[in-house]
């Protein structure tokens, strides 16, 4: 036998032992994939099939996780590989250099929560091209496709298409909104002062908060929302925007699948947003996922545990995912995108201004400085002049409208430190710096954001009313709940512009009276200046601003329940067609009276200072259950799944028998073969039976029916005595095969040595799709799982219905 047919393309130079696993090969790239363990935790490594590696990292996990990649699974691209660790974890890694691009969270069954469930596969099947329009018409055309708002993001070779007078189209001309501050690079001491090139760098990683993080999602893009992309600082300290990630026409539409160990199957469209989980059959692992190209149907064989190959159903189980055969499902993935980044966008903007007026660990509050500087005040006519219980507040109010400064007051007055020009700029400058940013931020960032996610409610809830839409399983009373509370919130965020606003105005007064005073104090009568403050506005300062602030209510508090009609507004039912109905009676009585043309509503001007105004837990209610309502319109996929109940697709365990004794097959691989003609796809298994009399290697060929759901018209069957033929006729080698495996449609790759010896181990190439096969008739089959295929296999081989191919069946390449 010759040792030099397969000529070596490298020898990788291991540093320590790595795993191989079924998928770790790039289909279109000479690049492979190995998986090592070093101190309790797997790392990935990357190499060129001509012998380089390109990088090598290790796998985050918890401190307290053991966790272990368990399948890897290349994108359709071939431009990121999903890993999948254990349990419930995915991470998206780039190809480039390694670099974790994405996490996936697989959400525990809602039944039992704490119950997790082992992953086993990971399989990333390309998206079809010819995805079915909506059928509903529409006047604007562009070469017969029903829609016409065409826009193109920065790259010449993505094109999105947008429906005229969806949300997404409207807040496509709408303007950006600017970055926010988390955004941008914090500076520090060493970032200022340190020599160049001695800065420390570090990477600023926000905290995503569960809701957010458990929103579904297609792939982060903030100019979907109207949002202005984040500006980072590099290594080198310049601003540059993050590069913006455009997905590929490869992997557009493209599902990730996810098996574990209780049967489902945990889809991802475009390998991000989810699609739900998919219940099989229970207790089962899925096996040799495979998908059809041109319709969305799952073809899988459930078998009863992992390592039982001979348990799995050797008919097919077939899923059917009705909603991906049209764009119903990626249009709302988007909308759900969209509304992700404009709910995060607020919740940041909202910690933002909270920060600011309260503080934070690393930085002192504006809200502080007043309550401070009053606390110093007291505690200097406590101790130093004798009063018992002095009010701060009292003595600044009789020394503005009467004109009464106490010798204590006057003392802090010409003597203190903090009234000296250095700290009241301080104070100015921290205050003023506050409400300014709580009246811009509300006004251009809070409002506008809450009003773009408002116009994506408004359509979600278009959505959730046409019948079309019935399996997306709309929950039409969430919809309008969130409505509502995004109207409220948008009131109390112009309400805090307004209130920040007078608040500011009134700071300014407060200062300037400070300032008169002070220079009152150290000067003669003779040189005072008249003075610049309202007293009124002082006041209300001293009272509702200086101790403790309206802004207070905006961060504090019970969660707002008012509703319009606490705002003077009419009450209107939340029924679409009955305020429809009261509009156009409203209308006919003005009509019928001409003195009626100019009424107008009438606003009531009670006071509305009752009202709750906490933002911050209205905002974060809000999240919870805008999350809610499209988390749950993501499952809608899983939900409206159809799953082939044929009987013959139902597992169980696999017992020794008389014909198929414990051992006796030591290994099954499978592969189907795409045909042309939809729903034929080929089924290929290689099984090697290892009994003591004679060594088979079984090879079979099964056709899926277009139903693919029951067993199968017909098999096609070849068995091989595991020997090898030399040179001349006579010349016949025994072996025992140790493992095989399916190179591609045509080739069959094995590993074997010569029986009744240690080694050594040669390789050779089998082209079964060549082969003659044995068409077997219809009910060949007459139990359920492989191991009654293998059994049949076997007694029609002694009653001769078989035959047995004795030699000229490997074809060498040693």
């Amino acid at each position: 036998m010759e040792h030099d047919a397969f000529a070596s393309l490298a020898v990788l130079q291991l540093s320590s032992p790595c795993r191989l696993l079924p998928l770790a090969c790039c289909p279109d790239k000479d690049l492979v994939v190995l998986v090592s363990r070093l101190g309790g935790r797997d790392r990935l490594t990357l190499w060129k099939m001509q012998g380089t590696k390109k990088w090598d990292i290790e796998i985050e996990c918890d401190e307290s996780s053991i966790e272990s990649v368990s399948a890897l699974a290349w994108s359709p691209c071939g431009q990121t590989i999903a890993v999948s660790h254990g349990f419930s974890r995915v991470t998206l890694h780039s190809v480039q250099d390694g670099r974790i691009e994405r996490s996936l969270t697989i959400p525990a069954s809602s039944h039992n929560s704490e119950q997790q469930h082992r992953i086993t596969g990971a399989w990333w099947f390309p998206g079809c091209r010819d995805l079915s329009r909506s059928t509903i018409p529409d006047i604007f055309k562009r070469n017969e496709i029903n829609v016409c708002a065409l826009v193109y993001p920065n790259t010449s070779s993505t094109l999105i298409i947008l429906k005229t007078g969806s949300a997404l189209s409207i807040l496509k001309v709408l303007p950006l909104l600017d970055p926010l501050r988390e955004e941008d690079h914090k500076l520090t001491a060493t970032d200022l002062f340190a020599f160049q090139g001695t800065q420390t760098g570090a990477a600023l990683k926000l905290s995503i908060p569960e809701v957010i993080s458990d929103w579904p999602s297609l792939l982060p893009d903030p100019s979907l929302a109207s949002l202005c992309p984040p500006i980072l600082i590099d290594e080198q300290g310049k601003t540059a925007k993050e590069p913006q990630i455009y997905i590929s026409a490869e992997d557009e539409n493209s599902l990730l699948v996810i098996g574990d160990d209780d049967g489902k199957l945990h889809c991802f469209l475009d390998g991000s947003y989810y699609l739900g989980p998919i219940s099989t059959l229970p207790s089962t692992v899925p096996t040799a996922v495979f998908k059809d190209p041109k319709q969305p149907l799952f073809l899988l064989h459930p078998r009863a545990s992992a390592s039982d190959f001979l348990s799995a159903t050797f008919a097919p189980l077939s899923i059917d995912l009705p909603l991906l055969a049209s764009h119903r499902i990626r249009d709302f993935a988007r909308l759900s995108s969209a509304a992700r980044e404009l709910m995060w966008y607020v919740m940041r903007v909202i910690e933002d201004l909270h920060e600011v007026w309260f503080g934070s660990g690393s930085l002192t509050g504006a809200r502080e400085a007043g309550p401070k500087w009053i606390q110093l005040l007291e505690t200097r006519l406590r101790d130093q002049f004798g009063q018992k219980e002095p009010s701060a507040i009292l003595e600044l109010t009789g020394l503005l409208v009467a004109g009464l400064c106490s010798e204590g007051l006057s003392d802090f007055l010409s003597s203190s430190e903090q009234m000296s020009e250095r700290a009241l700029q301080k104070w100015e400058s921290t205050v003023t710096d506050a409400l300014i940013k709580l009246r811009d931020f509300s006004t251009l960032r809070l409002v506008p954001a809450l009003q773009r996610l408002h116009i994506i409610f408004e359509e979600v809830r278009g959505w959730s009313l046409i019948p079309q839409f019935v399996l997306f399983g709309f929950n039409t009373d969430d919809i309008t709940h969130c409505l509502s509370v995004l109207k409220q919130s948008i009131f109390i965020a112009n309400l805090l512009a307004f209130q920040a606003r007078g608040e500011l105005g009134s700071f300014k007064h407060f200062l300037s009276f400070l300032r008169y005073e002070i220079a009152l104090a150290g000067n003669s009568p003779e040189t005072r200046s008249p003075p610049e403050h309202d007293i009124l506005e002082v006041n209300h300062y001293l009272m509702s601003g200086l101790k403790t602030s309206q802004i207070d209510r905006w961060f504090t508090g019970p969660t707002p329940q008012f509703d319009t009609g606490d705002l003077g507004l009419p009450r209107h039912n939340t029924d679409t067609n009955k305020v429809l109905e009261e509009a156009l009676e409203q209308a006919h009585t003005a009509l019928q009276d001409p003195s009626q043309t100019s009424w107008q509503p009438k606003v009531s001007t009670a006071d509305k200072s009752h009202l709750d105004r906490n933002l911050w837990v209205l905002v974060h209610d809000l999240a919870v259950r805008c999350q809610r309502v499209f988390a749950h319109v993501s499952k809608a996929t899983a939900r409206s799944a159809i799953m082939s109940s044929n009987v013959g697709a139902t597992p169980f365990q696999a017992e020794a028998s008389e014909t198929v004794s414990s051992g006796a097959c030591q290994f099954i691989r499978e592969r189907v073969v795409r045909q042309n003609e939809p729903g034929n796809h080929l089924q290929h298994l290689a099984i090697y039976l290892a009994s003591e009399m004679r060594p088979l290697f079984c090879l079979t060929r099964t056709p899926y029916a277009k139903c693919a759901a029951g067993v199968p018209l017909h098999i096609d069957v070849i068995v091989m005595e595991c020997s090898i033929a030399g040179h001349e006729p006579e010349n016949v080698t025994d072996v025992d095969l140790c493992n095989a495996e399916f190179f591609d449609d045509e080739i069959l790759v094995i590993v074997y040595k010569v029986r009744g010896t240690d080694g050594p181990m040669f390789a050779a190439t089998v082209h079964y799709s060549a082969l003659e096969y044995q068409t077997q008739s219809e009910g060949y089959v007459n139990g359920p799982a492989r191991k009654d295929m293998i059994a049949n296999v076997l007694q029609r081989l002694n009653e001769g219905h078989v035959s047995i191919v004795h030699h000229h069946v490997f074809v060498e390449t040693l």
